[in-house]
């Protein structure tokens, strides 16, 4: 007989007297636990098979130790860059050894139900606020005024300028470019 349960987000294929490192659990050492969120069970003549879970189903097992795994070491580079990282993770892990798998709850030995698995808790929402009862008297008050536009910000003056025409006499004569002289040509 096996079956196959859901805990930390993965999947594992149990029978009786399996030992296996799940992720971590917060319960003590020696401690009876029971994974409800068993997907498949087989007993050699027939399978039942959860959408998704069996409702009446429940495996039981007991804590042997919380331990952390070896550490995965996690190493970033961008090449060219002069960007190198490394960093290490030890994940909390919890040996279990399978005591039983039962159908339906009813079938468990009733000295020995086992607590429920620990799941992470679900936040609530926060109460919704309510404007129009709270502040009355802001209701009342003047509308707001809309924010005034950005200006947009003045052009800066270019930091070569054009050079500016010279006066000989009557005549004007635009200034030269700088940069090379030209040679004179013959005619």
């Amino acid at each position: 007989m096996y079956a196959v349960i859901l805990t930390g987000g993965k999947q594992y294929r149990v029978k009786e007297g399996d030992v296996l490192s799940v992720e971590k659990l917060d319960v003590e050492n020696g401690r009876k636990v029971g994974f409800e969120r068993v997907l498949l069970i087989e007993d050699g003549e027939s399978v039942l098979v959860g959408t998704p879970v069996l409702e009446s189903a429940l495996v039981r097992a007991e804590v042997i130790e919380t331990y952390k795994d070896e550490k995965v070491l996690v190493f970033k580079k961008k090449r060219r860059k002069q960007f190198r990282r490394t960093r290490g993770h030890r994940q909390q892990l919890t040996r279990v050894r399978v005591d039983g798998i039962y159908a339906d709850k009813s079938a468990a030995p009733a000295e020995e139900v086992p607590e429920e698995t620990p799941r992470p808790a679900v936040p609530e929402k926060a109460p919704e606020a309510k404007p129009a009862a709270q502040a009355p008297e802001k209701a009342a008050a003047e509308p707001k005024k809309p924010a005034p536009k950005a200006k947009k910000p003045a052009r800066q003056a270019k930091s070569k300028a054009a050079p500016k025409a010279k006066t000989v006499g009557k005549k004007t004569a635009a200034a030269k470019p700088a940069g090379k002289p030209k040679k004179a040509t013959k005619e």
